[in-house]
């Protein structure tokens, strides 16, 4: 069955602090007649720090969506191999044991995607598959997940690699004041996260069932307005009551695969904001140190985008793992409103490595 190994995640070296981000939104922003409600919403996100591709000053800067674009291009060949790498290593295979790519980013655009640059500069097979997810925004992360267990059911010997790289700096827009632009700007990071679907062995989340569910009617409430200055985050005040419509979607799930979804061992949420956390917690009835991974994304890194769950998951890896056959669930939730979600048990296999075999 396909497992779940371990991600490998890399934020960028410049930080900005939380009271650095009030201190910017109150000297930038000093006559918004709604400062103290958006100064209030951003300190109660819970998010520390914050790291971003360049430092602050370049960060506020708008030179148009062209050199954006091109600078989302050159931070991503810049910093994706390494945490593939780690990835691959971790997964204990090598480029070309890998048969298919799944990229997902919602912050820049690249045609052809990144995944064909990664196949030629990393000594990937040119035969490996390659699936793009470019308009899922935060959700990807969990239908990453979700697709790599897809294909390595239909191919149960193959291998798939998830790549998640997300610069939500680049897209900060000056000239947006409304309350929800303001939020995002101090609750968004950047980061970029990979992980590998192996096909047989490995140790991490044996998966076993996946779903989808879209809340009807909501596909204004997260959305990217496109103009010729780029990408325009478009934020609704209601995204932070979607748990209670999901949290049943979540139970529905785990109902159809024998299992209770409010008595799991560990769960990898999105770590949209704390709002999400806590209503998660209250609609599934489970006990907020749940989601203690996601909280310490949020805190440590902001919302990552597509990248949250893999570092969360990264986290429960860190802490050492749950016991064998633990059961758990690891969800995504973005534009849609949509909710990728993923169940399955902690496995650990100590089979020889793809490296050892090749070896022997």
């Amino acid at each position: 069955m396909a497992t779940l190994c371990r991600p490998a995640v890399s934020v960028p070296e410049h930080v900005i602090t939380m009271e650095e981000t009030l201190a910017l939104a109150r000297s930038h922003h000093a006559d918004h007649p709604q400062l103290p409600l958006a100064l209030r919403l951003i300190e109660n996100t819970g998010v520390r720090t914050r790291h971003i591709v360049q430092p602050i000053e370049e960060t506020l800067k708008h030179p148009g969506f062209a050199e954006r674009n091109a600078l989302y291009e050159a931070e991503a060949k810049a910093r994706v191999p390494a945490v593939v790498r780690r990835a691959l290593d971790d997964a204990e295979l090598r480029a070309a044991d890998i048969d298919v790519i799944i990229y997902v980013s919602c912050t820049g655009f690249m045609m052809p995607s990144l995944t064909a640059w990664l196949i030629n500069e990393m000594d990937f097979s040119s035969d490996t598959r390659q699936i793009p997810i470019a308009q899922l925004g935060c959700a990807a992360g969990g239908a990453a997940v979700n697709r790599a267990h897809d294909f390595c059911t239909a191919y149960p010997e193959a291998n798939a690699l998830i790549v998640a790289c997300e610069f939500c700096s680049l897209c900060y827009q000056p000239t947006d004041l409304g309350v929800g632009s303001l939020l995002s700007n101090g609750l968004f990071g950047d980061g970029v996260a990979a992980a590998v679907v192996r096909g047989r062995g490995g140790t991490g989340i044996t998966l076993e069932r996946n779903g989808s569910y879209l809340i009807p009617k909501t596909e204004d409430w997260i959305a990217y307005d496109i103009r010729a200055t780029g990408f325009h985050f478009m934020l609704d005040k209601r995204v932070p009551t979607t748990m209670e419509p999901l949290a049943p979607a979540l139970q529905q799930l785990a109902g159809l695969h024998g299992w209770n979804a409010s008595e799991l061992d560990f769960y990898i949420i999105h770590a949209g904001g704390p709002r999400i956390l806590d209503d998660l917690s209250k609609f599934l009835q489970v006990p907020p140190e749940a989601f203690r991974f996601s909280r310490a994304t949020l805190t440590e890194y902001g919302n990552i985008a597509s990248a949250v769950v893999l570092d969360a998951l990264r986290r429960l890896f860190d802490e050492g793992g749950p016991h064998d056959t633990a059961r758990g669930l690891l969800a995504g939730f973005g534009p849609g409103i949509t909710a990728e979600m993923s169940l399955g048990r902690w496995s650990r296999h100590d089979r020889p490595s793809a490296l050892a075999e090749a070896v022997v």
